[in-house]
């Protein structure tokens, strides 16, 4: 992983909180990057909208704005719930079962794991979910929307109970799937994304 991976990854988690003010001589003990790394991975992010560049003072952990974070969900609602009768189509019972491995692997660390590690299980489960859309770009369209809403995660899994809601809405995705009922996936899955705002 580069640095701006790392660093992008502990943004997403939380583990760097909304507003927060990135040094950049912890960011090279932290990561193990020198200056010029650092300085390039925090100009990259920036241009991504994870962290914002104050003249003078340094870069700092983008605080969300509520309507644009409302507005990234509703695309990727329309997205995701278009790309769900081509998941349907491409879905072999081999695909579900490796979905249905990483749902599984997501509860495990809801019981074992930290919540950096309980995120990276879940991109895995959506990617993997989204992969099997026949249309590549639509997943780097969501994977780009994904990051520019994720800082807030910790917020959003601040109670066990929202983690295992996460959990059930996952395995609810793969019954529909493996039922090759595509509303009842597109149900699920804007339930899903819409999960911060409406619990």
């Amino acid at each position: 992983m580069t640095v701006a991976d790392l660093i992008a990854r502990d943004v997403r988690a939380g583990t760097f909180a909304p507003g927060t003010w990135l040094k950049q001589i912890d960011l090279e003990h932290r990561y193990r990057f020198g200056r010029p790394d650092v300085r390039r991975a925090l100009d990259y992010l920036a241009q991504k909208r994870l962290v914002q560049h104050v003249p003078n003072r340094g870069y700092h952990v983008v605080l969300p704005d509520s309507d644009q974070t409302a507005h990234i969900l509703e695309l990727r609602v329309i997205l995701e719930t278009a790309a769900v009768d081509s998941i349907v189509a491409h879905a072999t019972p081999e695909a579900i079962r490796g979905i249905e491995t990483l749902a599984r692997k997501f509860d495990e660390l809801i019981l074992h794991g930290t919540v950096l590690e309980q995120y990276e299980a879940n991109l895995a489960f959506h990617h993997e979910l989204l992969s099997l859309c026949s249309n590549p770009e639509l997943l780097t369209l969501v994977t780009d929307l994904r990051s520019r809403t994720s800082s807030a995660l910790a917020g959003q899994w601040s109670t066990r109970a929202r983690v295992e809601q996460s959990s059930r809405e996952h395995h609810q995705m793969i019954k529909a799937l493996d039922a090759r009922d595509a509303q009842q996936l597109k149900d699920i899955i804007t339930r899903h994304i819409r999960q911060p705002k409406e619990r």
